[in-house]
């Protein structure tokens, strides 16, 4: 039994709207991941900076003796 062409009309409407909607979502999901990538581009460079300012390790400045950071006694 062949479906009426209102029946189709709707299914096509309905399809165009799940359509859109998943169009937003994806639009949505890029924005998102767009900003992500952002951020991670941001934290790489900063920790490249910090790395940058870490003395090296082995040089007679970088080296640190545990008794000098303990609180003094009174």
């Amino acid at each position: 039994m062949p479906s009426a062409p209102s029946d189709d009309a709707q299914r096509l409407t309905e399809l165009e709207i799940k359509a859109s909607y998943t169009e937003d979502l994806l639009d949505q999901l890029n924005l998102v991941i767009y900003r992500q990538q952002q951020e991670i581009d941001a934290l790489a460079r900063t920790v490249a900076l910090l790395r940058q300012q870490m003395p090296e390790a082995g040089s007679g400045a970088g080296e640190r003796n545990l008794r000098d950071e303990l609180p003094p006694h009174y």
